[in-house]
């Protein structure tokens, strides 16, 4: 279904999406219509296809009617055919989110709602892939920064500066991943003849968030049912002529959080256990 939301984003890409599982056809029309899905979603009821390419997920039990589902993920594959990118857990309940991927590889500009926090050196853009959150979905949050004419901040590999940060503040709700940061410049800085990589202009930083299961979210949502998400933001700013005191800027994202789809199949339809 979050696939099915992203579909025109994928399309815009010039990509194409086809899904693949161990339900039979009958199964798959069944879903398909409930949940609107206009997407192909192909059978592979023996789990051939999906044994052949090393997905068949071991954890699971041979004497269970899950027996033969793959570890969750998705290829990305280039006009030849050749896989160019792979997003994948070793956990079936987790999997990637299709807004995170397209952030991710393709730079995407975050679905939801943006606002901003300016100071004197620059401007910050919190934004996330999702605003509904799911058990087990990754999701990126994303932070992107605009730094205000001649000025730069130091980047994390610097040495004897102060170097940007990106704090999160963890909780039972979900499991925080390193912050990826672009590639920095190096600039000569003549007042202390020392070259040092640095930020400059636009740049953005992606950090990836799983979401735990209902027993660890729900007890941390509010009344709305939106788990907030705290982190900060910590960094000094420099000029050619001077730097300024560092400055930690808090930041938050407000995600909903939904029931997964727990409707099964009809009875007669429903995987055996083998």
């Amino acid at each position: 279904m979050e696939l099915q939301q992203n579909l025109p984003a994928i399309r815009r890409r010039g990509l194409a999406l086809v899904a693949i599982s161990y339900d039979s056809p009958a199964v798959l029309r069944t879903f398909a219509a409930r949940r609107g899905i206009t997407y192909p979603l192909l059978s592979d009821p023996d789990s051939k296809v999906i044994r052949s390419y090393g997905l068949l997920n071991t954890t699971v039990a041979e004497n269970t009617p899950q027996f033969g589902i793959p570890y969750p993920g998705t290829f990305i594959l280039d006009p030849s055919g050749t896989v160019k990118s792979k997003y994948f857990e070793a956990d079936f309940r987790e999997r990637y989110a299709a807004s995170d991927i397209l952030v991710r590889e393709f730079g995407d500009k975050p679905g939801a709602p943006a606002s901003f926090i300016e100071t004197k050196h620059l401007r910050l853009t919190p934004s996330s892939s999702e605003t509904t959150v799911h058990w087990g979905q990754r999701i990126a949050l994303v932070v992107d920064i605009d730094l205000k004419p001649g000025m730069h901040v130091y980047s994390p590999e610097v040495k004897g500066y102060i170097p940007v940060q990106w704090n999160m503040t963890t909780t039972p709700a979900f499991r925080a991943h390193a912050p990826v940061w672009p590639g920095a410049r190096n600039l000569y800085l003549k007042a202390i003849e020392e070259t040092v990589p640095v930020y400059r202009g636009r740049f953005r930083v992606v950090a990836e968030i799983t979401i735990g299961t209902d027993p660890q979210v729900k007890p941390l949502l509010n009344r709305n049912n939106d788990l907030v998400i705290e982190s900060s933001f910590r960094y000094q700013a420099c000029d050619d002529r001077e730097c300024y005191l560092p400055q930690t800027i808090p930041l938050k994202w407000t995600l909903h959080y939904a029931d997964l789809d727990r409707q099964r199949a009809p009875p007669e339809l429903q995987h055996k256990a083998p």
